[in-house]
């Protein structure tokens, strides 16, 4: 359990197997497509980025990915003072991995545009420009549309969460995730004519870049947050429920930058309100948190070979976490999301 890559190498044999599972402070796999075991149809990419303002209250979210056989692209604007959300969504008929992700997560460009909306996510070493409008999309008064620019200055001794492992019943299933937290963001966007800007002194942005080949039917629990502690950039990435996760967790808190390793986290979540309180407890006792929901982003797809449900709850957290060293950190109604989500694709 917890096994750590410490070097580069290459993510997948001649097997289509990952050929060293576990978890990384640094992207040291080698994402290479051609070497997946599988059909156009089971391999998927995605790139999702979720920008919040703790004292503006308010938050984006930005989806591209590629299923194989469909692309689904998706902008959502959060309001948490008023408990409202409003997203704009496609699904492209089979894009058959030709969207055009990158195989490396800090360098690349992927792009998307219709009649509803437009996407555009250009990264270079250190840093990530979010372009992106919806013209439909509307505020809770009614007002449309939503048009702006996000850039995210990423630090180069910044540590993330990194993550490979595969199912138990296909070992040529696999699951690479990074997920990078507490990336200051600037810039910002204009909806129904107000505007709304994100201040990189105490904004932050997370991303989610996967790449795999999964199994049909999945169920996930995920969780994140990012801001300041006492002047401290802090937050965490924590995760289960998705392929066999023997080799590691994605659980991780961030302080300073640096990735502080937990064992195993469990959500406490009643299922039939989303919107009631929820409880996080951890096996070794130093994740301990209650999140008060805000908002809940649901969304439920049935096209019968799609089919998925979907609960991101956008809310704060409160409680204490522990870093490595035995230190107390107290939380007090931090902003962030906590997802329980049901996929068959």
């Amino acid at each position: 359990m917890q096994h750590e890559i410490n070097t580069p190498r290459d993510l997948l044999g001649s097997d289509g197997r990952i050929t060293e599972e576990g978890w990384a402070r640094r992207p040291y796999w080698r994402y290479d497509r051609s070497k997946i075991k599988a059909g156009w149809h089971r391999i998927k990419e995605w790139d999702y980025y979720s920008i919040l303002s703790q004292d503006g209250r308010f938050g984006i979210t930005m989806t591209m990915s590629d299923l194989g056989y469909a692309g689904m692209f998706a902008l959502c604007f959060l309001d948490f003072q008023r408990g409202y959300f409003r997203q704009v969504d496609t699904l492209k008929a089979f894009t058959m991995g030709r969207t055009g992700f990158s195989p490396d997560s800090d360098a690349g460009r992927v792009a998307f545009e219709d009649a509803n909306l437009k996407l555009d996510f250009e990264y270079v070493p250190g840093k990530r420009t979010l372009s992106f409008s919806a013209p439909g999309l509307v505020d809770a008064d009614g007002n449309a549309g939503l048009e702006g620019q996000v850039e995210l200055e990423q630090p180069a001794e910044l540590e993330s969460m990194n993550i490979a492992t595969s199912w138990a019943e296909n070992r040529q299933a696999f699951y690479y995730n990074r997920k990078i937290n507490c990336i200051p963001a600037s810039g910002g966007f204009s909806l129904g004519g107000k505007d709304y800007g994100f201040d990189p002194a105490k904004d932050f942005g997370t991303l989610d870049w996967g790449r795999g080949r999964w199994t049909y039917r999945n169920r996930w629990y995920w969780g994140s947050a990012s801001g300041y502690i006492e002047g401290v950039p802090f937050g965490w990435n924590i995760g289960y429920g998705f392929s066999d996760r023997s080799p590691a967790s994605e659980n991780m808190l961030f302080y300073r930058g640096k990735v502080h390793k937990l064992e195993e986290i469990h959500f406490h979540i009643d299922t039939a309100d989303y919107m009631k309180p929820w409880r996080f407890t951890s096996s070794d006792g130093r994740f301990e948190l209650d999140f008060k929901p805000l908002v809940d982003r649901t969304s439920n797809t049935d096209l019968k070979l799609i089919r998925s449900e979907q609960h991101q709850t956008f809310g704060e957290f409160s409680g204490t976490v522990v870093l490595d060293d035995g230190t107390r950190i107290q939380v007090d109604r931090l902003l962030g999301f906590a997802e329980d989500v049901f996929n068959c694709w």
